[in-house]
């Protein structure tokens, strides 16, 4: 864990959702999840994101977790903070991730609104109130309603935001008029991030800070071009590269993380493997990331290093059925 900063110097940008991978016995593979992670820093992210929505965070064990939040923070060697998914509709769950999480060396947690249990406002505020207790990490809290099928409303957001132990909120309603009807009531050094890359440029350019990001494990660098070109005002240019990633981002979010592990599989960066109930595309969907990859362009991808899969191998084993990890 990095000593405690000003999240406004790293908690901005895309901050990439990186993520898990799984070899061929269904087993986490921590040697290309670093690869994945290594990626990401080269590009000039500030923070990743491990062990959350786009990590299948609800199929890993909580042993899994915390071997993923250390092989990130190994990988990062201070150079990035590390970010870890901690939530749960249980809060002493939710508790036992946040704790694991530290004890691993993450240098925050992103901790989700319970989900299925539908909790009062009341309770939901003290389920957060309850995590902040127990842990010496800040939080960035995640409001996820299509999710959770719980919003955290603004007022609850608002209490919580008075402790300098929450730092931030990803928000993943892709509700502009919201971003615009809280900043001016929040803390100034609260960030408020976007969760969905298809409005992320509109929250920047109306005042967010950045977003937490699937498509930034695809093209980071162009994901960091979009945003400082946002902040310089350049938002012609920003656009451009916006509409360059539109339909990835479109067919991601479709079917996220199956869809995200497709593309990065073409790329040549990693197994398109997933976990139960979660299966790779069908053919219609391969065939829609396939031909938005294409239209982004081969120089705003990086190629992966020779020791990673090639596409082609990938999709070998996609072709001959490879069986679902359990």
């Amino acid at each position: 864990m990095i000593a405690s900063s000003n999240p406004a110097t790293w908690l901005a940008g895309y901050i990439p959702d990186i993520p898990t991978p799984f070899d061929e016995t269904g087993a986490v593979d921590l040697a290309v999840f670093a690869k994945l992670c290594e990626r990401q820093i080269e590009a000039g992210v500030t923070a990743i994101l491990v062990s959350e929505t786009g990590g299948e965070s609800s199929t890993l064990t909580p042993a899994e977790q915390e071997s993923i939040i250390r092989a990130a923070v190994e990988v990062a060697r201070g150079r990035v903070r590390v970010i870890a998914g901690a939530g749960s509709n249980s809060t002493s769950q939710a508790i036992e991730l946040t704790q694991r999480a530290e004890a691993a060396g993450a240098d925050a947690v992103l901790s989700v609104v319970p989900y299925y249990n539908k909790p009062m406002q009341a309770g939901i505020h003290a389920h957060f109130r309850a995590i902040a207790i127990s842990t010496g990490l800040p939080i960035i809290l995640h409001d996820v309603p299509a999710r959770t099928m719980r919003e955290l409303a603004d007022d609850t957001l608002l209490r919580l935001a008075e402790s300098r132990r929450f730092i931030g909120l990803k928000d993943g309603a892709g509700d502009i008029v919201r971003l615009l009807r809280l900043r001016p009531q929040l803390p100034a050094g609260f960030r408020l991030l976007s969760g969905d890359d298809a409005t992320a440029l509109a929250f920047v350019a109306n005042g967010g800070d950045g977003c937490l990001s699937l498509i930034s494990n695809v093209a980071p660098e162009l994901c960091q071009a979009i945003f400082s070109n946002c902040r310089q005002e350049r938002l012609q240019t920003a656009r451009y590269l916006q509409n360059r990633l539109a339909p990835l981002a479109a067919a991601l979010a479709r079917e996220s993380p199956a869809a995200l592990k497709y593309a990065l599989c073409l790329l040549g960066f990693m197994s398109p493997a997933t976990r139960l109930p979660l299966v790779e595309l069908g053919e219609p969907a391969k065939a829609e990331v396939a031909g938005a990859i294409a239209q982004i362009g081969d120089e705003d991808i990086a190629c992966p290093v020779e020791s990673w899969p090639t596409p082609r191998a990938c999709e070998d084993s996609v072709a001959a059925g490879q069986a679902q990890p359990g």
